[in-house]
């Protein structure tokens, strides 16, 4: 059994059967709903890597989605024009590779990010380990651990941004749309990495490293993956192999902060400029496209170094992008099948070595630079003190006066849990509450309700 490119795609979207009519294609109104949104706006203020604002400017969650974006637009196009030539007289099919899949991997990219909490993936792990730390800690006289379901608790010990994304995307939430965004299954299909839930995790296999949706939205991603015609590997847990198009969003992903990682570190002065040229040149060296010959000579007639690395981003992505369009078009029948257990990227790397250096300086230089392990501690204490706050309230049958009054603090499209007895659908809300908070927000109301500030009116 493999899927066909004829039939991965669909124009049905979450929370209605109704396909828009108009200039835009369902697929373009997928990238204008995610760029127009507030939850892809609030990514201007959560961290990529370094801190935020900091002296110079650096990337931040929102800028490098756009710039995933550009990519992913860029890996659409090279590819759909390929796919499309197998479809000539089939016009729906031609023209959605032909013209469409640009637009759907470009959205995929817009929203990859959106269901990251404050503090990056920092913030992530600090849920998760919250949960970890207070399993058998009594809240009306019930252990945590009690309030969830196996599966249920899974979600919330290893809480996944990716996860959270398909839920801000399309989880209906109280007194907004049904269907959340209202994308096409195709652009959800693109951003499920992980198309397993909690319990199915098993790291031996990418497309289960970890889980890609909340108990919460089962049922809508099991429409997305039947309506997208992916292959199902099993029922309970529930498992089927990624969408063709996964590969290209998370190709793009890996691209942009390989790269651009380097180039932050470059404008703060981590890495000298010799140490950041000679690491690209490495990676132009192995993937530049045949008879490009120039761009050493372009680089040295360069005078301003902030630009020359400027420059050499640019072309070692375009090396990337041309090289991982191979890889793609080259392996298709495997990932048709559900067969290719790897990453483009991966892929790369493992045949030529080109990222080897990047990836060592990456971990060796900036990863672990100070001002990174701060934020992350820092993302550390913020999350764990919140949780201890909001948990507690939305568990207790009978919230103290306290807990009363921070219930009050949630915002109305999140009070769900008022119309709920299931513990896990209650602290899902304070985990809704927690992911949409930037980091200047998160930290402020930490601040406030602990009482080291006041709030000022106005």
């Amino acid at each position: 059994m493999a899927m066909s490119f004829d039939s991965i795609f669909t124009h049905r979207r979450t929370g209605t059967d109704k396909i828009p009519e108009g200039p835009r294609s369902g697929f373009q109104r997928d990238f204008d709903r995610l760029v127009f949104s507030s939850a892809f706006r609030r990514l201007q203020n959560k961290t990529q890597v370094f801190p935020l604002p900091g002296t110079a400017f650096v990337h931040n969650r929102l800028t490098h989605s756009l710039e995933v974006a550009s990519v992913g637009r860029s890996l659409g196009k090279m590819i759909g024009e390929e796919i499309s030539k197998d479809y000539r007289g089939n016009d729906d099919v031609y023209e959605f590779y032909r013209y469409e899949l640009p637009n759907v991997i470009a959205a995929g990219c817009l929203a990859h990010d959106i269901g990251n909490p404050a503090f990056g993936h920092s913030g992530e792990k600090a849920i998760s380990a919250w949960f970890i730390e207070n399993e058998q800690v009594e809240i009306g006289g019930r252990p945590l651990r009690s309030f969830f379901g196996d599966t249920e608790w899974r979600d919330v010990t290893a809480f996944e941004g990716n996860a959270n994304a398909i839920r801000i995307l399309t989880h209906s939430f109280r007194g907004r749309f049904k269907g959340g965004f209202g994308l096409t299954y195709t652009t959800i299909a693109s951003i499920l990495k992980y198309p397993c839930e909690s319990t199915a995790v098993d790291k031996g296999w990418k497309h289960r490293k970890k889980y890609g949706f909340f108990q919460s939205e089962k049922e809508t991603v099991l429409e997305v993956m039947r309506g997208c015609n992916m292959i199902p590997e099993g029922e309970s847990p529930l498992v089927y192999r990624r969408h063709p198009f996964v590969y290209l969003v998370e190709a793009a992903d890996d691209i942009c902060y390989s790269i651009v990682d380097m180039e932050d570190a470059h404008r703060l002065g981590i890495l000298s400029t010799e140490t950041v040229r000679d690491a690209f040149l490495e990676v132009w060296d192995k993937t530049r496209p045949a008879g490009d010959d120039r761009t050493r000579d372009h680089y040295t007639s360069i005078s301003d170094v902030n630009e020359g690395i400027a420059f050499l981003r640019a072309r070692v992505i375009n090396g990337l992008v041309q090289a991982c369009t191979r890889i793609f078009l080259d392996n298709r029948a495997a990932i048709l099948a559900g067969t290719f257990n790897d990453t483009l990227i991966d892929h790369l790397q493992d045949a030529t070595g080109c990222l080897s250096t990047v990836k060592a300086l990456s971990v060796e230089k900036i990863y672990r630079h100070d001002t990174v392990l701060q934020i992350e501690l820092a993302g550390y204490n913020v999350m764990s003190e919140l949780l201890g706050l909001l948990v507690p309230a939305l568990l207790r049958d009978r919230p103290t006066h306290k807990e009363g009054i921070i219930l009050q603090l949630f915002p109305y499209q999140l009070t769900e849990f008022r119309e709920t007895t299931s513990g896990y659908e209650k602290v899902l809300s304070a985990l809704d509450f927690l992911s949409g908070m930037t980091d200047e927000y998160a930290t402020e109301i930490y601040r406030r309700l602990k009482g080291i500030s006041t709030p000022v009116h106005g």
